[in-house]
């Protein structure tokens, strides 16, 4: 009786231990496993951390046309300085600047006493080679019916003949130098060429003038003709080819500000400036109220067409590296290939890549000097392809 009582008392605590000992590897294995499972998830954190996180952007084809501003200059379509020809003193003057005028209004009046005088002697003269002329015309007639009848020589009858010749020469010289003193006489009086404004006026009553345009001659007046303006405008050489005739632009000017004017292409000089390299380029605005001063400074904006839409990038994606400039374009698996490419214009934020890359292809912004070919890299959480949603309103 007392050893069987003793068999299930060893059992039980046999039974027990073997419980505690499989709890026991039962802890460990867990302990054993989470220290696995932790030093795996650290190694991925760490390689994770370290690999290098970048921003990027996904190229786009450039806009089918562009705008390009250049600075021109506005001239009235006629615009003249108005000198005197002929020497005298200003009688009296009858328009001021800002006076609207007609062709041919009297402007004003220039007293000139010494060409008068010589009109009148001119006359004078011209009367005596007239009277001249008809005598030595009569002496002439008379001496060739004389040769007839032998009365005469034929030497003495042909100098009557010369010189009824000369004195008819001299009586058109007379005549000729008549219609240029008349014509002085006429420019006493100043008018108006064209239609048009005065602009300037640099004379009073009682100034001296001189005839002639020299450097040390001043006008008497400036008139502008200002219904129709001329631009004119020194187009690059890039942009000739999209140069056509009639083509449209728009004129911004400073004194307008947030309103454009029209204008339309009117000539051109046909030649590139070899110094400047540039096209001068005439463009043509109506102006029939006068809202735009001609003399001025303008913008004129271009709508260029692009033959081809080549991709446009920002400046701090480029890499300058001593093979070429480069970007770092990042494929699917996330790793980074530098690629070299060619720039054809700068526009100062932005460059125009000609070759080396295509749309849709993502490249990293502000690439380290540091980033090799085949790097894995990380895209930045916060990274939108460099792309701005608009704002809700």
């Amino acid at each position: 009786m007392t050893e069987e009582s003793h068999l299930p008392k060893k059992s039980k605590l046999l039974r027990n231990i073997l419980v505690v000992i499989c709890l026991a590897l039962l802890f460990a294995l867990f302990i054993i496993f989470s220290r696995i499972q932790a030093n795996t998830k650290l190694r991925k954190y760490t390689n994770t951390q370290s690999t290098l996180v970048v921003a990027t952007l996904v190229t786009k084809p450039g806009p089918a046309a562009e705008e390009i501003i250049l600075p021109a200059t506005v001239q009235a379509w006629h615009d003249a300085t108005i000198y005197a020809r002929t020497n005298g003193y200003i009688k009296n003057w009858y328009v001021d600047i800002g006076s609207r005028v007609k062709e041919g209004d009297l402007l004003a009046e220039i007293e000139a006493p010494e060409v008068n005088a010589q009109l009148h002697q001119a006359e004078a003269d011209l009367n005596t080679a007239i009277a001249n002329e008809n005598i030595a015309a009569i002496t002439a007639k008379r001496w060739v019916n004389l040769l007839k009848s032998a009365s005469v020589s034929k030497q003495e009858t042909d100098e009557k003949i010369s010189t009824q010749q000369a004195t008819a020469a001299l009586k058109l010289a007379a005549q000729a130098n008549r219609d240029r003193l008349r014509d002085l006489v006429s420019y006493e009086r100043v008018v108006a060429p064209f239609d048009g404004v005065i602009s300037q006026r640099s004379i009073d009553i009682g100034s001296l003038i001189n005839a002639g345009s020299g450097t040390n001659v001043f006008p008497l007046f400036h008139i502008v003709q200002a219904h129709r303006l001329r631009a004119y405008v020194q187009i690059p050489q890039t942009y000739v080819a999209n140069i056509k005739p009639d083509m449209e632009v728009s004129l911004y000017f400073s004194e307008h500000p947030g309103k454009s004017f029209p204008a339309k292409l009117y000539q051109t000089a046909d030649a590139i400036n070899p110094v400047t390299l540039t096209l001068l380029a005439q463009f043509w605005a109506d102006n029939p109220d006068g809202e735009l001063l001609p003399g001025g400074f303008t913008e004129m904006h271009f709508k260029m067409p692009l033959s081809q839409k080549l991709i446009r990038i920002p400046v701090n994606a480029l890499l300058f590296r001593s093979e070429n400039l480069q970007v770092a374009v990042v494929d699917g698996n996330n790793t980074v290939k530098l690629r070299s490419i060619t720039v054809s214009r700068d526009f100062g934020n932005e460059v125009e890549v000609s070759t080396g890359l295509q749309a849709g292809e993502r490249i990293v912004l502000n690439p380290p000097d540091s980033l090799m070919d085949g790097q894995k890299v990380r895209l930045a959480p916060d990274n939108n392809d460099g792309l701005k949603e608009p704002a809700a309103k």
